[in-house]
């Protein structure tokens, strides 16, 4: 590697570190977890750095393949932290905002890993079903039925946490299979609430 390549490299790195972290925290729900897994992601780009043409893409293909991994790891090889056997209490917030996003982000747990990942490939990152199919390599008509499933689970766990979304009726209102981007805004409101 060219010192310009490994000065770009650091430069990427700063710039979409907090991104990349992000992304693998809502993909797998920890942050240890998202931590390792684009640790892993970044040491497995470094080398290749070089030959890729659309690096931000790739990183964040790896890094949700990353964190899939690291949420799919057995649990005799999974670490366990002294902060793991505390239970978490909720601090409740005066504006709303932080209850919301727990509310939202335990509900967001409770769908199964691989569909939490289409969600987020494609309401978080707004991609194209056919995007997302190529990030997670699976096809489209795989990436709309995971959607469908996966929102529908979400729309479950959301409710059962007392968030009601204004203007849903039906999940399949959600999962519009001919969206070309994301699909409906209003889940596009639930992923803005993560990042609050």
């Amino acid at each position: 590697m060219t010192p310009e390549d490994e000065d770009e490299f650091r430069e990427f790195v700063a710039s979409r570190m907090g991104a990349l972290r992000n992304l693998a925290f809502l993909t797998c729900g920890n942050w240890h977890a998202a931590e390792d897994a684009v640790a892993n992601a970044l040491s497995k780009l470094y080398p290749r750095w070089g030959r890729l043409d659309h690096p931000d893409s790739y990183a964040r293909t790896m890094v949700i393949r990353a964190a899939i991994d690291e949420v799919r790891r057995p649990w005799w090889r999974r670490e366990r932290l002294v902060g793991d056997v505390m239970p978490d209490l909720p601090h409740a917030d005066p504006s709303g905002a932080v209850d919301d996003r727990i509310r939202i982000r335990t509900a967001l747990r409770a769908v199964p890993v691989r569909q939490r990942a289409v969600l987020i490939l494609r309401f978080y990152l707004d991609l194209t079903a056919e995007d997302a199919g190529k990030v997670l390599g699976v096809r489209a008509g795989t990436v709309r039925s995971q959607t469908a499933r996966g929102l529908a689970k979400l729309q479950a766990a959301l409710a059962a946490e007392g968030v009601v979304l204004e203007g849903i009726t039906e999940h399949e209102e959600w999962a519009d299979a001919n969206a070309g981007s994301g699909g409906s805004c209003d889940v596009r409101v639930t992923t803005a609430a993560l990042q609050r």
